[in-house]
């Protein structure tokens, strides 16, 4: 790609929006390194000849072609707040006046560089430098959009904001977003994020989430990662926690593509807590990995994770349990619990739990494990008079339940619960309650 070519594609893109100084040396010194820099560490999971670096990050004819509000969504017309990113462009967006009126910024991140330079500035790349790896700087030198979300200090949004992320992989396109979510001191916000693909081009995706939460604020992060089956994924959630700040994710990654989900909360502030809930389910011939690490830096400060996974066909899904009690973290908690529930002899799973503890005075614990379906189970409920597959099929869901029901809202269970039984009847052709 030339300069010029570069150049003339970064003003279709910022459609006229002056980009920072700051941010375009970023992105200038990311073009120079991000090939020669490492991939991250994912334990257990070889994915260095994924084709996750598409250098065609771009189709112009996408642009006057866009997706529209119209297309398949997951959102209801309701009081909610609505950000859409779709292909290269947001192209929806709707919060409430009083909120606007109070502070809070839900927007385009290209849109808010132009208009709150300072504001991004002060937090994005705070969490996830652009230089940290491979997949960080690729994602800083070809980035093609995102949102930025703000929440003013003391401002208690209690409707959710839904944000819908679409890779529009009609053209060949890599998919390159970055979500910034930034919450003052003693904020309270809850995100109900979407991604998912319309076309079915074999393009790579990078997506790049950092959230900030200041002194006290409250963030409840949940997310649904539909990717296609010709997606190749790499999806990096960070946060960051103050004082007395809680971070809790609900994640259901159902992806119909090879993914790599890296999350990674770093309780820095005393009191702060994290909370980590994460439903897994892969079929076909697909590889899912799960990554996700809790580091307790403050004192007092609680991290828990609890992941459960489903394999079908001939798919791969490894969970990686990680808990890291740093030097001073006195009186920290650091649980986990990984498990995976394999329904095929092709199938392969991995639970993988890792404790790293560096203090004294500090609870840590782990569980792990991986398995077929219980046939003790299943002759009971099939000597009720169920069928095979209707009995397997409730076994899967009482073993997806735990992590389900720690969903933050009705509408998020549901929504999860319609999607793992739309993955699992491609093995088990089952009707919800037969």
């Amino acid at each position: 790609m030339t300069a010029l070519s570069r150049e003339m594609m970064i003003q279709c893109l910022t459609q006229g929006q002056v980009l920072p100084d700051w941010f375009t040396q970023a992105q200038e010194e990311a073009e120079t390194i991000w090939s020669h820099l490492a991939l991250p560490s994912i334990e257990r999971v070889r994915y260095h000849r994924w084709p996750l670096f598409d250098s065609e990050w771009m189709d112009l004819s996408a642009l006057s072609d866009p997706l529209t509000y119209g297309l398949s969504t997951v959102f209801d017309q309701d009081n909610s707040g609505h950000i859409v990113h779709a292909g290269n462009q947001t192209i929806y967006s709707s919060v409430p006046q009083e909120l606007l009126d109070r502070g809070l910024i839900v927007m385009d991140l290209f849109e808010a560089m132009d208009q709150y330079p300072d504001m991004v500035r002060a937090s994005l790349f705070s969490v996830i430098p652009y230089d940290q790896d491979k997949v960080a700087a690729f994602n800083t030198a070809y980035l093609n959009g995102g949102v930025f979300v703000y929440v003013p200090s003391g401002l208690k949004v209690d409707l959710p904001i839904d944000v819908l992320l679409v890779q529009d992989s009609r053209y060949q396109q890599a998919f390159n977003k970055r979500v910034l979510i930034v919450a003052d001191q003693d904020a309270k916000l809850q995100i109900m994020e979407h991604i998912q693909t319309e076309g079915d081009h074999a393009n790579s995706a990078t997506v790049l989430v950092e959230v900030v939460a200041k002194a006290g604020a409250q963030i409840n992060y949940n997310a649904i990662d539909t990717f296609g089956q010709s997606t190749h994924a790499y999806i990096k959630r960070y946060a960051r926690t103050d004082q007395d700040a809680h971070i809790n994710w609900a994640i259901g990654c159902l992806n119909d593509g090879n993914t790599i989900l890296d999350l990674d909360t770093y309780l820095d502030g005393t009191g702060s807590e994290s909370q980590v809930a994460i439903v897994g389910v892969s079929n076909g011939r697909q590889i899912q990995a799960v990554d996700s690490k809790v580091v307790n830096r403050g004192r007092h400060s609680i991290g828990n994770i609890l992941q459960h996974g489903v394999i079908l066909d001939k798919a791969v899904l490894t969970f990686n349990g990680i808990g890291l009690i740093e030097k001073g973290a006195k009186q920290a908690d650091a649980q986990q619990e990984s498990r995976v529930l394999m329904l095929s002899d092709f199938a392969r799973g991995d639970a993988n739990p890792i404790l790293l503890i560096e203090e004294f005075e500090v609870t840590a614990g782990h569980a792990a494990s991986v398995g077929q379906v219980d046939q003790e189970q299943l002759y009971y409920l099939m000597s009720r008079g169920l069928t095979k597959e209707a009995a397997e099929y409730l076994v899967i869901r009482g073993f997806l339940g735990p992590v389900i029901v720690q969903m933050p809202s009705q509408k998020i269970r549901q929504e999860l619960t319609q999607l793992i039984d739309a993955k699992l009847q491609s093995t088990l052709p089952v009707k919800v309650g037969e």
